[in-house]
């Protein structure tokens, strides 16, 4: 209950609760499209969704002051890849929430000369650039993991008898793939943080790309996709040990 209050008590565990409710209300009511007996349900889900999205977006009204100040903070890292992508994407998502603010400003009847339907393309086009850049720093985390595993007798030896034990046409055929395969699947499973975010990240991607037409898909995957990464998120906020460093 402790690590129940104290989640709800941060304004970011806030948001990832009505960020699951958001989604999940748009999955559910896409599931219940075509029944009639539902039609009150799927009104009262509308409703919700469109609440939830509102309250989420006086929750982010800071959030560009806090993603300048965390970019800062990332040049100072050694490493000049990570440098490069958390920096490059906490400014995306500085931009993104400065375009979030501008749209929700306009909602509330303020700035009605701007246009809705532009703006809301360049919000989504700095969160794609933002998600896009967070993977690429997941990537080279996990190919960096990957190569030090792979130096490990240890592990050799494992893909070495799991390659010796498995006479199957697929594997004579491609025991390098099977290889990279095991020896990525030890990498994820020895850091769950950054299994966590990449997974999370993947799941994100379909949300911008469906509303910038780049992977046009349906309402239920998207909200499939915003309710898996929003519960990961909060399994993040809850656990700090699963949010992946730096």
């Amino acid at each position: 209950m402790e690590h129940f209050i104290n989640f709800t008590n941060q304004s970011q565990g806030r948001d990832r609760i009505f960020r699951a409710t958001q989604y999940a209300c748009a999955l559910l009511k896409y599931l219940i499209r075509n029944k009639a007996a539902r039609a009150e349900l799927a009104r009262k889900l509308d409703n919700l969704e469109k609440n939830m999205s509102a309250g989420r977006k006086l929750f982010r009204l800071g959030n560009t002051v806090s993603s300048v100040h965390a970019a800062r903070r990332t040049l100072q890292l050694s490493d000049p890849v990570l440098r490069a992508c958390l920096a490059a994407a906490h400014l995306s998502r500085a931009l993104y929430f400065i375009c979030d603010n501008l749209l929700w400003a306009r909602s509330l009847g303020f700035l009605q000369h701007l246009d809705k339907e532009r703006w809301g393309l360049l919000a989504s086009r700095f969160y794609l650039v933002s998600l896009l850049l967070n993977l690429a720093r997941d990537l080279y985390q996990i190919s960096r993991i990957m190569g030090r595993r792979a130096r490990d007798k240890q592990v050799q030896e494992k893909i070495s008898r799991h390659l010796g034990s498995n006479g199957d046409v697929a594997c004579m055929v491609v025991p390098k793939l099977d290889a990279f395969l095991l020896l990525l699947c030890e990498s994820l499973r020895s850091h769950p943080p950054l299994l966590l975010d990449t997974v999370k990240n993947v799941c994100d991607l379909f949300i911008p790309m469906d509303s910038l037409r780049i992977y046009k898909t349906n309402p239920g995957v998207v909200g499939f996709c915003g309710l898996a990464s929003s519960v990961l998120g909060i399994l993040s906020v809850l656990q700090p040990s699963l949010k992946v460093k730096p």
